[in-house]
């Protein structure tokens, strides 16, 4: 088992990595974008990048204090469901009622693999493929429909 002080040296190695890697990507609109922390220009909603010895995974987590916001954001995001699916070349799960680490009830959109392992450095390529290939994916979808989202919560 790994130490604190060895998880955090691979997760600053390995997220430094792929932060290089994405430097040269930009966003489907071409404009210039911090993929770690993807901005979705939405209070409350989040992409989140997980790695670690469980799970590779990209996750769009729907954080709405009120539950009826977050209920019809969900229920949006379910019409655009065929087109999501149909920019996303990886499984999608949806997870309305969602229980954090924390105990918070959120609704989650992922796409995740339990191919690599983070304490594996041989896995590392493929895992950066792997989020850079969701990320990408996600952007054209994002991009050509946050507006609809947006405009939902105003």
């Amino acid at each position: 088992m790994l130490s604190k002080e060895e998880r955090s040296q691979l997760n600053h190695e390995f997220w430094g990595e792929f932060k290089k890697l994405m430097r040269g990507h930009s966003s489907s609109l071409n404009t210039k974008v911090n993929w770690l922390n993807y901005p979705t220009h939405l209070k409350h909603t989040y992409l989140r990048l997980i790695f670690d010895n469980r799970e590779a995974s990209l996750c769009f987590d729907v954080q709405f204090r009120d539950d009826e916001i977050r209920a019809l954001f969900w229920d949006q995001l379910l019409e655009l469901k065929t087109l999501l699916e149909k920019s996303m070349q990886f499984k999608t799960q949806w997870l309305e009622h969602h229980e954090t680490k924390e105990g918070l009830i959120i609704s989650r959109l992922k796409w995740e693999t339990n191919e690599f392992l983070i304490t594996n450095k041989k896995d590392w390529k493929k895992a950066q493929h792997f989020f850079k290939s969701r990320l990408l994916e996600f952007d054209i979808f994002y991009q050509e429909y946050k507006d609809v989202l947006i405009n939902l919560i105003k």
